[in-house]
Protein backbone atom coordinates (compact mmCIF):
# COMPACT_ATOMS: atom_id res chain seq x y z
CA UNK A 1 0.00 0.00 0.00
CA UNK A 2 2.95 2.62 0.84
CA UNK A 3 4.28 2.42 -2.88
CA UNK A 4 0.73 2.92 -4.05
CA UNK A 5 0.64 5.73 -1.72
CA UNK A 6 4.18 7.14 -3.31
CA UNK A 7 2.95 6.32 -6.96
CA UNK A 8 -0.21 8.34 -6.69
CA UNK A 9 1.66 11.47 -4.45
CA UNK A 10 3.93 11.57 -7.37
CA UNK A 11 1.60 11.51 -10.13
CA UNK A 12 -0.39 14.13 -8.48
CA UNK A 13 2.45 16.67 -7.90
CA UNK A 14 3.68 16.16 -10.96
CA UNK A 15 0.59 16.99 -12.62
CA UNK A 16 -0.15 19.53 -10.20
CA UNK A 17 3.24 21.24 -10.67
CA UNK A 18 3.06 20.92 -14.75
CA UNK A 19 -0.50 22.11 -15.49
CA UNK A 20 0.87 25.89 -14.31
CA UNK A 21 3.11 26.11 -17.31
CA UNK A 22 0.94 24.06 -19.69
CA UNK A 23 -1.39 26.85 -18.61
CA UNK A 24 1.07 29.71 -20.12
CA UNK A 25 1.52 27.65 -23.44
CA UNK A 26 -1.72 27.07 -24.01
CA UNK A 27 -2.36 30.78 -23.69
CA UNK A 28 0.65 31.88 -26.28
CA UNK A 29 0.09 28.54 -28.34
CA UNK A 30 -3.73 30.22 -28.96
CA UNK A 31 -5.23 27.03 -27.39
CA UNK A 32 -8.40 29.32 -26.05
CA UNK A 33 -11.45 29.35 -27.98
CA UNK A 34 -14.22 31.41 -28.58
CA UNK A 35 -17.27 30.93 -26.21
CA UNK A 36 -19.89 28.35 -27.85
CA UNK A 37 -23.50 28.63 -27.34
CA UNK A 38 -23.28 25.56 -25.02
CA UNK A 39 -20.54 26.69 -22.74
CA UNK A 40 -20.97 27.40 -19.35
CA UNK A 41 -17.97 29.77 -19.00
CA UNK A 42 -17.83 33.41 -20.12
CA UNK A 43 -14.57 34.26 -21.21
CA UNK A 44 -12.50 32.18 -23.06
CA UNK A 45 -9.94 29.81 -20.94
CA UNK A 46 -7.23 27.79 -21.92
CA UNK A 47 -7.46 24.53 -22.88
CA UNK A 48 -4.90 21.48 -22.70
CA UNK A 49 -4.66 20.36 -19.26
CA UNK A 50 -4.47 16.65 -20.71
CA UNK A 51 -0.65 17.55 -21.30
CA UNK A 52 0.53 17.60 -17.60
CA UNK A 53 -2.29 14.83 -17.02
CA UNK A 54 -0.07 12.64 -19.73
CA UNK A 55 3.02 13.69 -18.16
CA UNK A 56 1.93 12.64 -15.13
CA UNK A 57 0.97 9.09 -16.00
CA UNK A 58 4.64 8.57 -17.43
CA UNK A 59 5.55 9.49 -14.17
CA UNK A 60 3.74 7.44 -12.49
CA UNK A 61 4.92 4.53 -14.09
CA UNK A 62 8.29 5.14 -14.24
CA UNK A 63 7.83 5.66 -10.28
CA UNK A 64 5.98 2.36 -9.97
CA UNK A 65 8.98 0.40 -12.30
CA UNK A 66 11.45 1.08 -10.01
CA UNK A 67 9.72 0.02 -6.78
CA UNK A 68 10.13 -3.61 -5.13
CA UNK A 69 6.71 -4.79 -5.64
CA UNK A 70 5.51 -2.95 -8.10
CA UNK A 71 8.14 -3.57 -10.33
CA UNK A 72 6.76 -6.63 -11.09
CA UNK A 73 3.94 -5.45 -12.43
CA UNK A 74 6.55 -4.56 -15.13
CA UNK A 75 8.14 -8.04 -15.51
CA UNK A 76 4.98 -10.51 -15.09
CA UNK A 77 2.45 -8.15 -17.49
CA UNK A 78 2.41 -6.11 -20.92
CA UNK A 79 -0.11 -3.68 -19.65
CA UNK A 80 1.28 -1.17 -18.33
CA UNK A 81 3.26 -0.47 -21.46
CA UNK A 82 -0.02 -1.34 -23.53
CA UNK A 83 -1.92 1.12 -21.50
CA UNK A 84 0.99 3.93 -21.85
CA UNK A 85 0.66 3.27 -25.80
CA UNK A 86 -2.69 3.55 -26.36
CA UNK A 87 -2.87 6.89 -24.27
CA UNK A 88 -0.27 8.11 -25.78
CA UNK A 89 -2.08 7.86 -29.22
CA UNK A 90 -5.36 8.94 -28.02
CA UNK A 91 -3.22 12.38 -25.87
CA UNK A 92 -1.62 13.20 -29.26
CA UNK A 93 -5.54 13.31 -30.76
CA UNK A 94 -6.59 15.34 -28.12
CA UNK A 95 -4.31 18.10 -28.61
CA UNK A 96 -4.74 18.60 -32.15
CA UNK A 97 -8.28 18.33 -31.21
CA UNK A 98 -8.25 20.99 -28.79
CA UNK A 99 -5.95 23.34 -30.93
CA UNK A 100 -7.29 22.84 -34.33
CA UNK A 101 -10.93 21.42 -33.87
CA UNK A 102 -10.83 17.86 -35.73
CA UNK A 103 -14.21 16.83 -36.90
CA UNK A 104 -15.76 13.96 -34.55
CA UNK A 105 -15.48 10.93 -36.89
CA UNK A 106 -11.44 11.77 -37.19
CA UNK A 107 -11.73 11.21 -33.46
CA UNK A 108 -14.11 8.02 -33.05
CA UNK A 109 -11.42 6.57 -35.69
CA UNK A 110 -8.51 7.40 -33.58
CA UNK A 111 -10.21 5.84 -30.52
CA UNK A 112 -10.60 2.78 -31.89
CA UNK A 113 -7.14 2.75 -33.57
CA UNK A 114 -5.87 3.51 -29.63
CA UNK A 115 -8.11 0.49 -27.76
CA UNK A 116 -7.24 -1.39 -31.17
CA UNK A 117 -3.22 -0.68 -30.04
CA UNK A 118 -3.95 -1.95 -26.25
CA UNK A 119 -5.64 -4.77 -27.60
CA UNK A 120 -2.60 -5.92 -30.05
CA UNK A 121 -0.13 -5.38 -26.92
CA UNK A 122 -2.33 -8.03 -25.19
CA UNK A 123 -4.92 -5.40 -23.20
CA UNK A 124 -8.07 -7.27 -24.19
CA UNK A 125 -10.62 -9.47 -22.74
CA UNK A 126 -9.77 -13.31 -22.40
CA UNK A 127 -13.14 -14.64 -21.01
CA UNK A 128 -16.15 -13.35 -19.66
CA UNK A 129 -17.70 -14.63 -16.46
CA UNK A 130 -21.40 -15.19 -16.89
CA UNK A 131 -24.32 -15.93 -14.47
CA UNK A 132 -25.56 -19.61 -14.99
CA UNK A 133 -22.82 -20.32 -17.64
CA UNK A 134 -19.78 -19.91 -16.17
CA UNK A 135 -16.51 -18.45 -17.54
CA UNK A 136 -17.00 -18.17 -21.48
CA UNK A 137 -13.95 -18.12 -23.49
CA UNK A 138 -13.93 -15.54 -26.37
CA UNK A 139 -12.57 -16.10 -29.61
CA UNK A 140 -9.70 -13.69 -30.94
CA UNK A 141 -12.41 -11.47 -32.65
CA UNK A 142 -14.93 -11.07 -30.07
CA UNK A 143 -12.25 -9.68 -27.36
CA UNK A 144 -10.99 -7.56 -29.60
CA UNK A 145 -14.64 -5.72 -30.95
CA UNK A 146 -15.76 -6.10 -26.81
CA UNK A 147 -12.58 -4.71 -25.70
CA UNK A 148 -12.99 -1.86 -28.82
CA UNK A 149 -16.37 -1.33 -27.88
CA UNK A 150 -16.05 -0.57 -24.32
CA UNK A 151 -12.99 1.37 -24.14
CA UNK A 152 -14.86 3.95 -27.15
CA UNK A 153 -17.86 3.56 -24.47
CA UNK A 154 -16.04 4.76 -21.61
CA UNK A 155 -14.20 7.87 -23.22
CA UNK A 156 -17.00 9.54 -24.79
CA UNK A 157 -19.10 8.71 -21.58
CA UNK A 158 -15.90 11.00 -19.65
CA UNK A 159 -16.23 12.99 -22.92
CA UNK A 160 -19.77 14.11 -22.87
CA UNK A 161 -19.71 15.14 -18.93
CA UNK A 162 -16.75 17.26 -19.13
CA UNK A 163 -18.83 20.17 -18.97
CA UNK A 164 -18.56 22.13 -15.66
CA UNK A 165 -15.74 22.94 -13.84
CA UNK A 166 -13.74 20.24 -12.32
CA UNK A 167 -17.13 18.13 -12.99
CA UNK A 168 -15.02 15.03 -15.58
CA UNK A 169 -12.12 15.23 -13.31
CA UNK A 170 -14.20 14.56 -9.66
CA UNK A 171 -16.20 11.79 -10.97
CA UNK A 172 -13.30 10.05 -12.75
CA UNK A 173 -11.34 10.01 -9.48
CA UNK A 174 -14.67 8.83 -7.27
CA UNK A 175 -14.37 5.93 -9.56
CA UNK A 176 -11.20 4.85 -9.85
CA UNK A 177 -11.10 5.04 -6.11
CA UNK A 178 -14.07 2.73 -5.79
CA UNK A 179 -11.79 0.42 -8.43
CA UNK A 180 -8.51 0.61 -6.44
CA UNK A 181 -10.24 -0.48 -3.52
CA UNK A 182 -11.63 -3.67 -5.07
CA UNK A 183 -9.09 -4.55 -7.61
CA UNK A 184 -6.13 -4.09 -4.27
CA UNK A 185 -9.01 -6.75 -2.48
CA UNK A 186 -8.65 -8.84 -4.88
CA UNK A 187 -4.89 -9.11 -5.19
CA UNK A 188 -3.97 -9.05 -1.78
CA UNK A 189 -6.86 -10.69 -0.16
CA UNK A 190 -6.84 -13.45 -2.50
CA UNK A 191 -3.01 -13.56 -3.91
CA UNK A 192 -4.69 -12.98 -7.91
CA UNK A 193 -1.45 -11.40 -9.53
CA UNK A 194 -3.36 -10.65 -12.60
CA UNK A 195 -5.14 -7.79 -10.71
CA UNK A 196 -1.92 -6.07 -10.07
CA UNK A 197 -2.15 -3.89 -13.13
CA UNK A 198 -5.34 -2.61 -12.65
CA UNK A 199 -4.94 -1.83 -9.37
CA UNK A 200 -1.85 0.42 -10.43
CA UNK A 201 -3.72 2.09 -13.21
CA UNK A 202 -6.15 2.96 -10.69
CA UNK A 203 -3.82 4.63 -8.42
CA UNK A 204 -2.08 6.78 -11.40
CA UNK A 205 -5.93 7.99 -12.53
CA UNK A 206 -6.45 9.08 -8.85
CA UNK A 207 -3.05 11.20 -9.16
CA UNK A 208 -3.86 12.59 -12.35
CA UNK A 209 -7.40 13.80 -11.13
CA UNK A 210 -6.14 14.76 -8.13
CA UNK A 211 -2.89 16.75 -8.89
CA UNK A 212 -5.59 18.58 -11.88
CA UNK A 213 -8.40 19.21 -9.96
CA UNK A 214 -6.50 22.49 -7.82
CA UNK A 215 -6.47 23.97 -11.38
CA UNK A 216 -9.80 22.84 -12.59
CA UNK A 217 -12.46 24.03 -9.34
CA UNK A 218 -14.77 26.65 -10.32
CA UNK A 219 -13.67 29.22 -11.45
CA UNK A 220 -11.02 26.90 -13.54
CA UNK A 221 -8.05 28.41 -14.95
CA UNK A 222 -7.49 26.38 -17.41
CA UNK A 223 -9.57 23.08 -18.88
CA UNK A 224 -8.55 19.78 -19.71
CA UNK A 225 -10.01 19.60 -23.13
CA UNK A 226 -10.11 16.46 -25.30
CA UNK A 227 -6.44 15.63 -24.22
CA UNK A 228 -7.47 15.27 -21.04
CA UNK A 229 -10.66 14.02 -20.65
CA UNK A 230 -10.33 11.29 -23.36
CA UNK A 231 -7.11 10.18 -21.70
CA UNK A 232 -8.36 9.50 -18.27
CA UNK A 233 -11.58 8.06 -19.66
CA UNK A 234 -9.10 5.33 -21.66
CA UNK A 235 -7.59 4.83 -18.23
CA UNK A 236 -10.39 3.83 -16.35
CA UNK A 237 -11.68 1.35 -19.26
CA UNK A 238 -8.07 -0.08 -19.36
CA UNK A 239 -8.21 -0.81 -15.72
CA UNK A 240 -11.79 -1.72 -15.68
CA UNK A 241 -11.14 -4.46 -18.75
CA UNK A 242 -7.70 -5.92 -17.46
CA UNK A 243 -9.54 -7.10 -14.03
CA UNK A 244 -12.59 -8.24 -15.96
CA UNK A 245 -11.41 -10.10 -18.75
CA UNK A 246 -8.12 -11.73 -17.44
CA UNK A 247 -9.11 -12.87 -13.34
CA UNK A 248 -10.63 -16.26 -13.75
CA UNK A 249 -13.70 -15.95 -11.18
CA UNK A 250 -13.04 -19.49 -9.45
CA UNK A 251 -9.11 -18.26 -8.87
CA UNK A 252 -11.28 -16.35 -5.95
CA UNK A 253 -12.34 -19.63 -4.40
CA UNK A 254 -15.26 -17.95 -2.70
CA UNK A 255 -17.41 -20.93 -3.04
CA UNK A 256 -16.68 -24.85 -2.64
CA UNK A 257 -18.48 -25.76 -4.94
CA UNK A 258 -18.84 -26.00 -9.37
CA UNK A 259 -17.39 -22.99 -11.17
CA UNK A 260 -20.48 -22.09 -12.61
CA UNK A 261 -21.89 -21.41 -8.17
CA UNK A 262 -18.49 -19.77 -8.22
CA UNK A 263 -19.67 -17.27 -10.81
CA UNK A 264 -23.16 -17.27 -9.61
CA UNK A 265 -21.30 -15.96 -5.70
CA UNK A 266 -19.25 -13.63 -7.32
CA UNK A 267 -21.94 -11.99 -9.85
CA UNK A 268 -22.60 -8.65 -7.33
CA UNK A 269 -18.41 -8.24 -7.99
CA UNK A 270 -18.11 -8.48 -11.53
CA UNK A 271 -21.19 -7.23 -12.99
CA UNK A 272 -19.72 -3.44 -12.26
CA UNK A 273 -16.34 -4.70 -13.51
CA UNK A 274 -17.26 -6.49 -16.57
CA UNK A 275 -19.28 -3.14 -17.19
CA UNK A 276 -17.19 -0.29 -16.44
CA UNK A 277 -20.86 2.29 -17.46
CA UNK A 278 -21.88 1.14 -14.26
CA UNK A 279 -18.81 2.55 -12.50
CA UNK A 280 -19.36 5.63 -14.68
CA UNK A 281 -23.11 4.97 -14.78
CA UNK A 282 -23.72 9.02 -14.63
CA UNK A 283 -21.64 9.50 -17.60
CA UNK A 284 -23.13 7.05 -19.34
CA UNK A 285 -26.41 8.04 -18.62
CA UNK A 286 -25.59 11.12 -19.87
CA UNK A 287 -23.78 9.73 -23.18
CA UNK A 288 -27.12 7.56 -24.14
CA UNK A 289 -29.80 10.01 -23.37
CA UNK A 290 -27.83 12.70 -25.83
CA UNK A 291 -27.54 9.96 -28.24
CA UNK A 292 -31.75 9.30 -28.00
CA UNK A 293 -32.03 12.88 -27.38
CA UNK A 294 -29.90 14.06 -30.73
CA UNK A 295 -31.13 11.44 -32.88
CA UNK A 296 -34.74 11.87 -31.99
CA UNK A 297 -34.30 15.64 -33.55
CA UNK A 298 -32.72 14.48 -36.62
CA UNK A 299 -29.12 15.68 -35.59
CA UNK A 300 -26.18 13.80 -35.79
CA UNK A 301 -25.08 11.85 -32.18
CA UNK A 302 -22.07 13.88 -32.21
CA UNK A 303 -23.63 17.37 -32.23
CA UNK A 304 -23.41 19.39 -29.10
CA UNK A 305 -25.92 20.69 -27.46
CA UNK A 306 -26.66 21.64 -24.12
CA UNK A 307 -28.99 19.10 -22.98
CA UNK A 308 -26.70 17.23 -20.76
CA UNK A 309 -27.16 16.31 -17.62
CA UNK A 310 -25.12 19.16 -15.71
CA UNK A 311 -26.83 21.68 -18.21
CA UNK A 312 -29.92 20.71 -16.74
CA UNK A 313 -28.96 21.05 -12.90
CA UNK A 314 -28.29 24.83 -14.10
CA UNK A 315 -31.62 25.18 -15.33
CA UNK A 316 -33.64 24.57 -12.80
CA UNK A 317 -31.63 26.53 -10.46
CA UNK A 318 -28.56 25.09 -8.89
CA UNK A 319 -25.50 27.15 -8.90
CA UNK A 320 -22.13 26.01 -10.64
CA UNK A 321 -20.89 24.43 -7.60
CA UNK A 322 -24.02 22.48 -6.08
CA UNK A 323 -24.35 20.93 -9.79
CA UNK A 324 -20.80 20.08 -9.37
CA UNK A 325 -21.25 18.56 -5.82
CA UNK A 326 -24.88 16.77 -6.96
CA UNK A 327 -23.10 14.99 -9.72
CA UNK A 328 -20.20 13.94 -7.38
CA UNK A 329 -22.93 12.68 -4.50
CA UNK A 330 -24.73 10.36 -7.20
CA UNK A 331 -21.36 8.69 -8.96
CA UNK A 332 -20.15 8.16 -5.18
CA UNK A 333 -22.89 6.80 -4.34
CA UNK A 334 -23.61 4.65 -7.28
CA UNK A 335 -19.53 3.42 -7.28
CA UNK A 336 -19.20 2.56 -3.36
CA UNK A 337 -22.72 1.10 -2.98
CA UNK A 338 -21.58 -1.34 -6.11
CA UNK A 339 -18.56 -1.78 -3.89
CA UNK A 340 -19.92 -2.26 -0.71
CA UNK A 341 -22.48 -4.94 -2.28
CA UNK A 342 -19.71 -6.63 -3.73
CA UNK A 343 -17.86 -7.41 -0.45
CA UNK A 344 -21.15 -8.41 1.46
CA UNK A 345 -24.14 -8.68 -0.71
CA UNK A 346 -26.37 -10.37 1.76
CA UNK A 347 -25.90 -6.97 3.96
CA UNK A 348 -29.44 -5.44 3.83
CA UNK A 349 -28.09 -2.88 6.00
CA UNK A 350 -26.16 -1.99 2.52
CA UNK A 351 -29.40 -1.77 0.53
CA UNK A 352 -31.04 0.35 3.16
CA UNK A 353 -27.99 2.91 3.24
CA UNK A 354 -28.19 3.20 -0.37
CA UNK A 355 -31.81 4.24 -0.15
CA UNK A 356 -31.42 6.36 2.90
CA UNK A 357 -28.76 7.73 0.50
CA UNK A 358 -31.13 8.34 -2.61
CA UNK A 359 -33.72 9.91 -0.50
CA UNK A 360 -31.21 12.82 0.35
CA UNK A 361 -30.30 13.37 -3.21
CA UNK A 362 -33.40 13.83 -4.56
CA UNK A 363 -34.00 16.66 -1.78
CA UNK A 364 -31.33 17.99 -2.89
CA UNK A 365 -31.97 18.04 -6.71
CA UNK A 366 -35.41 19.38 -5.45
CA UNK A 367 -34.21 22.26 -3.55
CA UNK A 368 -32.12 24.26 -5.87
CA UNK A 369 -32.37 27.49 -4.29
CA UNK A 370 -32.89 26.53 -1.07
CA UNK A 371 -29.21 28.34 0.78
CA UNK A 372 -27.82 26.81 4.23
CA UNK A 373 -27.61 29.88 6.72
CA UNK A 374 -24.40 28.99 9.60
CA UNK A 375 -24.72 30.52 13.34
CA UNK A 376 -23.68 33.54 13.91
CA UNK A 377 -20.64 32.01 15.82
CA UNK A 378 -19.39 31.23 12.46
CA UNK A 379 -20.02 34.16 10.29
CA UNK A 380 -15.86 35.04 10.45
CA UNK A 381 -15.06 32.01 8.71
CA UNK A 382 -18.30 31.34 6.01
CA UNK A 383 -19.05 33.13 3.40
CA UNK A 384 -21.55 36.27 3.27
CA UNK A 385 -24.14 34.67 1.16
CA UNK A 386 -24.54 31.77 4.11
CA UNK A 387 -25.33 34.27 6.65
CA UNK A 388 -28.48 35.08 7.63
CA UNK A 389 -28.16 38.62 6.51
CA UNK A 390 -27.26 37.38 2.71
CA UNK A 391 -24.99 39.75 0.91
CA UNK A 392 -23.30 42.83 2.27
CA UNK A 393 -24.59 45.91 1.07
CA UNK A 394 -23.07 48.42 0.71
CA UNK A 395 -23.54 51.85 2.72
CA UNK A 396 -25.76 54.82 1.12
CA UNK A 397 -23.53 57.68 -0.97
CA UNK A 398 -23.64 60.81 1.19
CA UNK A 399 -22.36 62.90 -1.00
CA UNK A 400 -24.51 64.44 -4.40
CA UNK A 401 -21.79 63.48 -6.55
CA UNK A 402 -21.88 59.57 -5.13
CA UNK A 403 -25.86 59.74 -5.13
CA UNK A 404 -25.75 61.07 -8.80
CA UNK A 405 -23.03 58.16 -9.72
CA UNK A 406 -24.97 55.55 -7.92
CA UNK A 407 -28.51 56.59 -10.02
CA UNK A 408 -26.57 56.69 -12.95
CA UNK A 409 -25.35 52.86 -12.12
CA UNK A 410 -29.18 51.87 -11.42
CA UNK A 411 -30.46 53.41 -14.11
CA UNK A 412 -28.11 51.30 -16.39
CA UNK A 413 -29.96 48.46 -17.89
CA UNK A 414 -28.52 45.11 -17.18
CA UNK A 415 -28.41 41.95 -18.82
CA UNK A 416 -29.45 39.28 -16.60
CA UNK A 417 -26.69 36.68 -16.35
CA UNK A 418 -27.97 32.55 -16.40
CA UNK A 419 -27.77 30.88 -13.36
CA UNK A 420 -24.46 28.76 -13.46
CA UNK A 421 -22.69 30.87 -15.37
CA UNK A 422 -18.86 30.75 -13.56
CA UNK A 423 -17.24 34.20 -13.53
CA UNK A 424 -13.49 34.95 -14.35
CA UNK A 425 -11.71 32.02 -15.48
CA UNK A 426 -7.92 33.72 -15.27
CA UNK A 427 -7.78 34.40 -18.87
CA UNK A 428 -7.87 38.38 -17.96
CA UNK A 429 -4.50 38.46 -17.67
CA UNK A 430 -4.34 38.70 -21.79
CA UNK A 431 -6.42 42.04 -21.87
CA UNK A 432 -9.23 43.94 -21.60
CA UNK A 433 -12.12 41.47 -19.84
CA UNK A 434 -14.50 40.39 -22.45
CA UNK A 435 -18.06 39.92 -21.70
CA UNK A 436 -20.48 37.91 -24.30
CA UNK A 437 -23.85 39.05 -23.00
CA UNK A 438 -25.43 37.91 -26.61
CA UNK A 439 -24.17 34.16 -26.46
CA UNK A 440 -25.96 33.58 -29.44
CA UNK A 441 -23.31 36.08 -31.28
CA UNK A 442 -20.28 33.57 -30.16
CA UNK A 443 -21.97 30.41 -31.02
CA UNK A 444 -20.12 28.22 -33.32
CA UNK A 445 -21.56 25.50 -36.06
CA UNK A 446 -20.62 22.39 -33.51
Amino acid sequence: MREYLLTLCITAAVTYLLTGPVRKFAIVAGAMPEIRARDVHREPTPRLGGIAMFFGLCAGLLVADHLANLSTVFENSNEPRALLSGAALIWLIGVLDDKFEIDALIKLGGQMIAAGVMVMQGLTILWLPIPGVGSVALTQWQGTLLTVALVVITINAVNFVDGLDGLAAGMVCIASAAFFLYAYRVWVSYGIEAAAPATLFSAILMGMCLGFLPHNMHPARIFMGDSGSMLIGLVLAAGAISITGQVDPDALKLFAGSEKAAVHQTVPVYIPLLLPLTIIAIPAADLVLAIVRRTWRGQSPFAADRGHLHHRLLEIGHSHSRAVLIMYFWSALIAFGALAYSVNSASMWIVLGVVFLSAIGLILLLLPRFTPRAPRWAYAIVPPRYRRGGAVVEPAATTPQAATDVTDATEEPRTPVAAGVSGVNGATALGARSRFLDRRKAGSSR
